[in-house]
């Protein structure tokens, strides 16, 4: 059977990106981003509701990233779901659910230099990289 397994958001990271390498030396970088809505309640009143995700991003996209990206940034996330565990110290298993982006786009206000230093960038970057193994043991959180 077949499904489908696509996430995509827009909305402002709510810390800098924590970037690390796995121990095979695969770039890694993470951050939360944030999303809202807002409506109107029956009193006429508006209403909001910001939503957490945890981002995860791999290889080149992922340098690109922890390079440019810093709190408040607005970004286009394109990617897939993810769900994986793992067992505490004292035994607990414990789950996360995050997205894994193969396409983020920077959007809103550029910091300095940031137009300077892309067009040394190629725009590959930007685009949509490879999916990798996300395996629980090469993962370094």
């Amino acid at each position: 059977m077949f499904g489908v397994n696509r996430v995509t958001l827009v909305g402002n990271l709510g810390a800098d990106p924590e970037v690390r390498k796995t121990a095979s030396q695969q770039t890694v970088t993470q951050f939360n981003l944030a999303t809202s809505e807002s409506w109107m309640n029956k009193e006429g009143e508006r209403q909001e509701k910001t939503e957490w995700h945890r981002i995860v991003v791999w290889g080149k996209l992922a340098e690109t990233c922890a390079k440019y990206l810093t709190k408040g940034r607005q970004v286009y996330i394109e990617g897939r779901l993810q769900t994986r565990s793992w067992e505490t110290e004292q035994g607990q298993k414990r789950f996360t659910t995050e997205i894994v982006a193969g396409q983020v786009l920077f959007l809103g206000k550029s910091p300095q230099n940031f137009d300077k230093e892309i067009n040394d960038t190629t725009a590959s970057q930007f685009k949509k990289e490879p999916e990798f193994s996300t395996k629980e043991e090469e993962l370094p959180f």
